[in-house]
């Protein structure tokens, strides 16, 4: 794997583990050494790999190999637990030459690193003294024995080291440091003196103002990101570099790939500490933990020319940046031009030619062929579409190399990129000329920009009539007139053109509207016209149609319009219809009977919509749910007290899919609303607040983001049997993944698609770069950042597909064409359903038939002879 990609940060971990499960020691040294290059190593790892080398190091050669490699460690990040062992390990060098003088250095430049720890340091501080002791020990005179002067010149010299080390500390504010007042109390023969006490009582003081921010974070959740700013803000108020540092070191080792965080940073040690070895090295670490960020890459080649590097130093990190994949096209214009803003800086254009120069303009050519080759085969966009990087260049040949024949070629090669419509573009071009060229040279250049410009013609018109007017003759004044007025006249031309065209598209949008509204209304009477016939058919067939008619006209058929996230009214009926009347054969008299009664004795409950704010809308069940009110009332029981549960039944009885929920509390409605996407028997459950959409057109109940989200990622090509959980496996290796959506559909069968929401968007880059391209399961995945295309407009897309004249389509439920919506009605009969149409009780006010008589003369009902004897007819 690592052998495809090498920045596979999972990978490694997972070798390393398994080689030093298997003893294998060269290997694994190899293994971690190359991991060590391509990332900075977190304390864990750097510990265990610094405990593996100890135990194999016996000779003086190995263990200069150890302290190499805790200099290493120790420049990573900035880890107490790094630095006490390294102190420690050093100390068994102790009987080496200088071995004493050397642990002394390793324990001060720990204090100087972590010495303010308020949680950590004292543990520094401790051995430090504690070896201290030791040579103090061995330099006490054997007992009964009187100390030369100069056993007594080392013994003082010794005392005062100690008295020193507890007098530092405790000018510290630290944790636990009433314990080291009364350590020093006790080992001190002397009073303390008073300057000592009035520093240790002023460092409790600081350490009271710093104990809330400590247990602030002690008390958060990782990343602490928050936490720590605000540590961050009081140090920095406070204004102890030191302690600035610090804080910002602990901050980055528990974030290192928070790119604003490392950003922070450097600013700060370039701003004030400027020191060259700390501001270098944390410039280097801010890259290698977030490579992907071009902004820590500039900031980074600009202090390295602040604190004067080599060329060859600055070249080579240049080139490193062009090979951290970058994510957009546009970062490689940044870190081109501040490449080429350095070299620009280099060069003396007082000297007609250099070395420099001849760089600089070779390295503006490499810019330009390397936009359009790698970064344009990549994005497939080379980024820098208005050609920043060319007018750069131009702009150095003219202004700095009085060379004004190369600017105009490369002016010219800027505008045959599509530049040349921009009225902006030969303005930029126009100055230039004005500044370092000559008169005819700028005329020349706005004639042109007069024919070409498409946004802005007056503008350039008007700057083409100004220079006439100062700098021309009356022939070019008159050329300059002639030129003007025809170009405006074909753009006026063209405008009146386009907005004739936008009105006919208006007019047409209109018809279209128009002939869509004429459409729902025929569908509405054809509907009508349908269950009239029915109603026929009923009277003529069952003696209970009075009754049954009545029924009708309390509750009629109702629904609003949606794709189950709506809100339904509960009195929606289902019709039986066949071709005359009945689907299927004719049943028995008692179970017609049965049938009937069945649907009179289903209780009818209207929705109260001043209860809306307690009701959540239920959707997308099973049908073959049994007993859904006692199963629902359990799953909502857990947000609060369920006052009512109200499943939707079709005229058989049958379970429809949706009901309402009510609460006794708003709260308990609100909270029922997170359960939205619960799987309830194999389906997602959706749980949407209860809405009437006509009375709110503009509710939606989509409750993701459809606009980019930097922080998220948009994964495909899943297969279908991967897990949530599996998924996480994947994802968490490259940051902190706070939620996973797998998308499914109605039915709760997996796309394959899911959406990962990380804590950042640096997280989020990070996981595009290593996870795009990655095969899970023998499929390969593909990862971007969220942006969800726009949605069409569904009345837009149906007119679209829809023939301008074409015959009203039935019109269906929310699930489709249900079996009882089977039209089986001739196209003729169809065609004569009149707009204005409209029944009522399922009787028609103003038939077909009929619609020319009269008002006021009675439509003839059709029996079922009449109407068989119409169809066999047709």
């Amino acid at each position: 794997k690592l052998s495809i990609n090498a920045f596979d940060y999972n990978c490694h971990l997972d070798l390393i583990k398994l080689l030093r499960q298997e003893g294998e020691l060269i290997k694994l040294r190899r293994a971690r050494q190359k991991m060590s290059e391509l990332f900075p190593l977190t304390e864990e790892i750097w510990l265990d790999w610094l405990k593996d080398e100890i135990k194999m190091a016996s000779e003086s050669s190995e263990r200069e190999k150890v302290y190499e490699l805790f200099e290493r460690a120790v420049k990573d990040y900035i880890c107490p637990e790094i630095w006490l062992e390294y102190a420690q390990y050093s100390i068994g060098g102790i009987g080496q030459e200088g071995g004493i003088e050397r642990v002394r250095s390793i324990f001060e430049r720990a204090l100087t690193a972590v010495g303010l720890h308020v949680t950590k340091g004292t543990a520094l501080w401790e051995a430090y003294r504690e070896f201290e002791n030791a040579i103090l020990e061995t330099a006490q005179p054997a007992p009964g024995s009187v100390p030369s002067p100069e056993q007594q010149q080392v013994l003082c010299s010794q005392l005062e080291k100690i008295h020193t080390l507890f007098r530092r500390q405790l000018g510290i504010p630290l944790l636990d440091m009433e314990a080291s007042y009364a350590e020093y109390e006790e080992w001190s023969e002397d009073p303390i003196p008073e300057t000592i006490i009035k520093s240790y009582k002023k460092a409790l003081q600081q350490l009271e103002k710093c104990k809330p921010y400590e247990e602030a974070l002690l008390g958060a959740e990782t990343p602490k990101l928050a936490e720590y700013q605000a540590y961050i803000d009081f140090e920095m108020k406070a204004g102890d570099p030191a302690r600035i540092q610090l804080i910002y070191e602990r901050a980055l080792a528990e974030n290192c790939l928070v790119p604003d965080l490392w950003a922070r940073y450097n600013q700060y040690l370039d701003r004030q500490l400027k020191v060259k070895e700390l501001v270098l090295s944390a410039h280097d670490r801010a890259v290698r933990n977030c490579p992907w960020t071009v902004g820590l890459w500039i900031r980074y080649l600009l202090a390295l020319e602040r604190h004067r590097v080599d060329h060859g130093t600055i070249s080579e990190m240049f080139e490193k940046a062009l090979n951290a994949g970058f994510i957009q096209a546009t970062d490689y214009v940044e870190i081109w031009q501040a490449y080429l803003d350095y070299l620009r800086r280099r060069v003396d254009f007082t000297q007609d030619s250099s070395k420099e120069l001849e760089e600089l303009r070779s390295a503006f050519a490499r810019a330009v062929e390397y936009l359009k080759q790698e970064v344009e085969e990549r994005f497939s966009e080379s980024g820098d579409p208005s050609c920043t990087i060319m007018q750069n260049w131009a702009r150095v040949e003219a202004r700095l190399c009085n060379n004004m024949q190369k600017a105009r070629e490369l002016w010219d090669n800027i505008m045959t990129k599509g530049n040349a419509k921009y009225a902006n573009m030969w303005l930029e071009y126009y100055n230039l000329e004005r500044a370092h060229g000559d008169t005819q040279h700028c005329r020349k250049a706005l004639h042109r920009a007069v024919q070409c410009t498409s946004d802005y013609p007056e503008h350039v018109c008007e700057v083409l009539l100004t220079l006439e007017r100062i700098e021309g003759t009356l022939e070019d004044w008159d050329a300059a007139v002639q030129k003007t007025e025809n170009r405006l006249a074909r753009v006026n031309e063209q405008r009146a053109k386009a907005a004739e065209k936008e009105a006919a598209l208006a007019k047409q949008e209109e018809e279209k509207a128009e002939q869509r509204k004429q459409a729902r209304a025929e569908k509405k009477a054809s509907k009508k016209a349908k269950k009239t016939r029915i109603g026929d058919k009923r009277k003529a067939d069952d003696d209970d149609d009075d009754e049954w008619g009545q029924e009708e006209e309390e509750q009629p058929n109702k629904r609003h319009k949606g794709d189950g996230d709506g809100v339904l009214l509960e009195e929606d009926m289902e019709v039986e219809m066949g071709l005359f009347g009945r689907s299927g054969p004719e049943k028995p008299a008692n179970q017609k009977e049965k049938a009937s009664t069945s649907r009179r004795d289903i209780p009818k409950v209207l929705h109260d919509s001043s209860k809306d704010h307690l009701t959540v809308f239920v959707s997308n069940l099973a049908y073959n749910m049994a007993e859904p009110e006692v199963k629902l009332k359990e799953l909502f029981e857990g947000c609060g007290e369920v006052a009512e549960v109200r499943p939707v039944f079709s005229n058989k009885g049958t379970f429809r899919g949706y009901c309402y929920v009510e609460f006794k509390e708003e709260k308990s409605a609100q909270q029922a609303l997170s359960l939205d996407r619960k799987v309830v028997e194999g389906r997602p459950m959706f749980v949407s607040p209860c809405v009437d959409k006509n009375k709110n057109p503009d509710f939606k109940v989509f409750r993701y983001s459809t606009t980019l989200e930097k922080h998220k990622l948009f994964i495909s090509g899943l297969p279908f049997s991967c897990t949530k959980e599996e998924l996480e496996a994947v994802c968490k290796a490259h940051g902190n993944v706070k939620d996973i959506r797998l998308v499914t559909n109605r039915a709760g069968k997996p796309k394959g698609l899911a959406y990962v929401e990380y804590e950042n968007e640096a997280q989020a880059s990070q996981a595009v770069l290593k996870m795009d391209g990655l095969v899970v399961k023998e499929h390969t995945i593909k990862v971007a950042i969220s942006n969800p295309p726009l949605r069409k407009l569904p009345d837009r897309a149906e007119a679209g597909r829809a023939p301008q004249f074409a015959v009203p389509r039935q019109p269906y439920g929310a699930r489709g064409k249900g079996r009882t919506q089977l039209s089986l009605m001739p196209r003729a009969l169809q065609r004569q359903s009149h707009p204005g149409a409209k029944a009522e009780n399922g009787m028609v006010q103003n038939s077909p038939a009929t619609s020319s008589k009269p008002p006021s003369e009675e439509p003839k009902k059709m029996s079922n002879a009449d109407f068989a004897k119409m169809l066999l007819k047709k």
